[in-house]
């Protein structure tokens, strides 16, 4: 072999050209082949077709405000709604609240209508005391119904022991005959309005004699 085929043996062919070496990651690159085209970019090329084609965009940009339009006068309509459910439920709060004793009065009138039937007859000249008590205790009685219907019920803890959640001591009387602290004498019922206290009852509590 000759001096100029040795030389020619070791010189890389374009096939075998070493790979370059990656100046940032070290790593070696194969070189790209001279017969490759470039990658395409695809965002210019999407660039490049929507520039190409402005009455796509128009349409596209007109699409978007019909679309946001709507959800617009959706909203609107959303806001109407709400604001007309909420007057409507006001409404309907302030009239539940102006008439909420309407039943309770439709009852209490009876018990008007019997007093005054009472009184008519306290007033005749011939006034019978017997009718005249039966009629007091009917109506007290009835009274008492219409209460109890609307969950009023009366606080008489005569002979109960005393209770400061539902009794306003008046007075204490020494007494022998019950235990201390008992409720001796009612001066005064109390109510309870559906469990809750409206007005204690006003009592004399006994107390263990010195």
């Amino acid at each position: 072999m000759t001096k100029e085929q040795d030389n020619e043996a070791q010189s890389p062919t374009a096939e075998q050209k070493p790979a370059e070496v990656d100046s940032q990651n070290g790593v070696r690159a194969a070189a790209p082949e001279q017969g490759d085209p470039p990658a395409p970019d695809q965002g210019g090329a999407r660039a490049a077709s929507a520039g190409e084609d402005p009455e796509a965009l128009t349409a596209l940009l007109e699409d978007a405000r019909a679309k946001a339009d709507d959800n617009w006068n959706l909203l609107l309509r959303a806001r109407a709604e709400i604001e007309n459910l909420r007057r409507r439920q006001a409404g309907e709060l302030e009239k539940a609240h102006k008439f909420a004793l309407d039943g309770f009065v439709r009852e209490l009138l009876q018990v008007r209508d019997s007093l005054e039937l009472g009184q008519a007859a306290a007033h005749a000249e011939a006034a019978d005391l017997e009718k005249l008590r039966e009629g007091m205790d009917l109506t007290l009685k009835l009274l008492g119904d219409v209460m109890a219907k609307f969950g009023v019920e009366p606080v008489d803890p005569e002979g109960a022991p005393f209770d400061p959640e539902f009794h306003q001591a008046m007075s204490i009387q020494p007494r022998d005959d019950v235990p201390p602290g008992t409720v001796v004498t009612v001066i005064q019922k109390g109510y309870l309005l559906n469990g809750r206290l409206v007005r204690p009852a006003l009592v004399v509590v006994s107390q263990q004699p010195s």
